[in-house]
């Protein structure tokens, strides 16, 4: 990661819960994110893809996780060749 950039979730419960953003891309008109939770200088973290489901007209970005199993597959291995160049070890 040369510039981290970092994105801020707010869960249901109204709990904010802040991400590292590893690398975005779009697929068929969707944007996804591979996101941390550690830190550039901490040595391990968990990874997650989030799908952004805003709409057009919304001024703030609206993500989820993605948990469907065949879409996850796909996204992984999308993922995992665009960050290959990074120092980072992607596992499911």
């Amino acid at each position: 990661m040369n510039e981290e950039k970092m994105i801020t979730l707010t869960t249901p419960e109204g709990e904010q819960v802040d991400f590292y953003v590893l690398e975005e891309t779009r697929i068929s008109g969707m944007n996804y994110l591979l996101v941390t939770d550690a830190a550039e200088d901490e040595e391990e973290g968990e990874c997650y893809i989030l799908k952004d489901r805003s709409k057009p007209e919304e001024e703030d970005a609206v993500y989820e996780f993605v948990d469907d199993d065949d879409e996850m597959d796909y996204l992984f291995k999308i993922f995992t060749e665009l960050t290959e160049d990074m120092d980072l070890d992607l596992k499911k």
